[in-house]
């Protein structure tokens, strides 16, 4: 490799999806075949295999599964971009060997001041400069754009931070990362500073039925004035005008620490379009929710997602009870009706993965009732530039 240039290319993502969108929810097999041409379609773009390839390699080096890992049709589909956020993807070759990545995301509705940046180098490739050489590209076209404040994140699995001899401990004031990680050292050097920490867990399926019964008859009994709404994949229409406002308090109410985000915009465009999306990829979805039996609001939610490509890991993403509505017990009666609804939608589950702030006790309490066992930590970081 010696005299060799470092290249770094921007890949190109078609715009337009040619695999079909559906205006309602798939029937059988309709994820399935949506997801395989996707990826079929993402194999002939240039650049975008190697990019998977890469971080493939990460994840079973950093976890030993990929359970984490977007699928070759997710990142086809995410790395195209939307109305709402630019994506920028680079490849770092030297000569033709494919030796890391870099990536730029660029709100455009909100968070118009701030970037997502990342950095991946092969791990052969490490401890030679290349990661500086990336970030300083993923920064600069941030900085070209007008950004002025940078987030990244990074994961680590429990047991190194358990064992840390050293944890550098967040802003928050809540938790830490081992500092001799070379993801944590890597962003500290850099000037990034450690906001907060999430812990993220994981439940083992099948849940015991009884034990599930039992905690959604315990909630029951607190939020008797509620009625739990379900659905897959596509809100329906008389609720989704409540459930884009519940996404913008998903946005504003849980906690950030100190990371420099404003609340995001929803309306029913942007579930449309965030479904349709979900869709084209091959990820399927699944709503729990809560409606005030007073009122007729909603006022809680949350989602599970699953991926053909990766049929034994559910993936939980937002859980919101808005807090005019907290103390009745809402969070665990969603999200215990959610995992009923997960085992009989998609039996070959064996796991579920979920993500809190370390300071969020409450629900990280609700989440050791159902059963979830600390599998890693989170970090979020954030440079300001100027």
């Amino acid at each position: 490799m010696t005299g060799q240039q470092l290249e770094i290319t921007a890949v190109a993502i078609p715009s337009t999806p040619d695999a079909g969108t559906y205006q309602g929810a798939p029937g059988a097999g309709d994820a399935a075949r949506v997801a395989g041409r996707q990826a079929e379609i993402a194999r002939g773009v240039s650049g975008l295999p190697e990019y998977q390839a890469l971080r493939e390699a990460h994840e079973l080096e950093r976890w030993g599964d990929l359970d984490r890992c977007p699928t070759l049709s997710e990142s086809l589909e995410y790395w195209r971009g939307s109305d709402y956020e630019e994506r920028q993807l680079f490849i770092a070759r030297l000569g033709q060997e494919t030796i890391g990545a870099c990536t730029v995301t660029l709100p455009l509705r909100e968070n118009t001041n701030t970037a997502g940046i990342s950095v991946d180098v092969a791990a052969a490739h490490r401890r030679r400069g290349w990661g500086r050489r990336l970030l300083e590209h993923a920064e600069a076209v941030a900085v070209r754009r007008g950004r002025t404040s940078l987030d990244a994140y990074c994961e680590v699995p429990a047991e190194p931070v358990d064992d840390a001899a050293r944890l550098l401990p967040a802003k928050s004031g809540a938790g830490g990362l081992p500092a001799d990680d070379p993801a944590v050292a890597f962003a500290a050097k850099a000037g990034y500073e450690l906001e907060q920490v999430e812990r993220a867990s994981r439940l083992a399926l099948p849940v015991d039925r009884n034990h599930l019964e039992s905690l959604e008859t315990e909630a029951s009994s607190t939020a008797r004035g509620y009625v739990v709404a379900g659905w897959g994949d596509i809100c329906p229409g008389e609720l989704v005008d409540q459930y884009a406002a519940l996404k913008v308090r998903m946005s504003s109410d849980v906690p950030i620490a100190g990371l420099d985000w404003e609340a995001e915009v929803w309306d029913s465009a942007r579930v449309r379009h965030e479904e349709q999306a979900n869709i084209r990829s091959g990820l399927q979805s699944q709503v729990a929710a809560a409606l005030h039996r007073t009122s007729g609001e909603l006022v809680a939610y949350t989602v599970l997602n699953w991926r053909p490509g990766v049929p034994g890991s559910i993936t939980q993403q937002d859980t919101l009870v808005v807090a005019e509505h907290r103390g009745n017990r809402l969070g665990l009666l969603i999200k215990a009706a959610n995992l009923r609804a997960a085992r009989q939608r998609w039996p070959t589950a064996r796991s579920v993965l979920t993500w809190n702030a370390v300071e969020n006790r409450h629900m990280l309490a609700i989440n050791t009732l159902l059963g979830f066992k600390p599998a890693g930590y989170e970090g979020e970081w954030q440079k300001r530039l100027g």
